[in-house]
């Protein structure tokens, strides 16, 4: 049974966790999933943002990821945030874990995406971002906005 690997759909991004941390590493981990579950993130219905991850007795842990419960279930339903999984190597847990003791430093879920047939979510470890970080990225983000248009608009006019 070949699987094909090759295409990425996202499902979810935190895009507070991109505009609050200031990632520094990515990470794309497999998550530990029930067949609910599975049917429910297929039907759209998950959503990552605020989630973070854990090392914890030699695994590492997804918290806060929501994955609502699937209406057509029968008597056996999931529990929509509980702790998930994440399927990485031993080296990768150890790294993580050491990065992780640092003070300011979190591992943050970025994105949840299907690669092939299997779900994926990429983690970052990240540092907090000052209010005045974040005001300054929003400032860049408008300037290159702006000389875009401006570059765009002189282009149009020229031919």
């Amino acid at each position: 049974m070949s699987r094909d690997r090759g295409r990425i759909a996202e499902i979810s991004v935190n895009r507070k966790g991109l505009r609050d941390f200031a990632i520094s590493e990515r990470l794309e981990a497999g998550v530990e999933l029930k067949g609910t579950e599975v049917k429910s993130i297929r039907a759209g219905f998950a959503n990552i943002q605020g989630a973070f991850a854990r090392v914890e007795k030699g695994q590492l842990w997804l918290y806060g990821l929501d994955v609502r419960e699937y209406e057509k279930a029968s008597f056996y339903q999931h529990e929509p945030k509980r702790l998930r999984r994440l399927l990485v190597s031993r080296k990768q847990i150890d790294r993580l874990f050491g990065i992780s003791q640092i003070k300011g430093n979190s591992i943050i879920g970025l994105r949840l995406y299907w690669k092939g047939a299997l779900v994926k979510v990429e983690i970052g470890v990240g540092t907090g971002k000052e209010k005045a970080d974040q005001r300054a990225d929003l400032k860049a983000h408008a300037v290159k906005r702006e000389m875009q248009r401006e570059v765009s608009q002189f282009n149009r006019s020229r031919g």
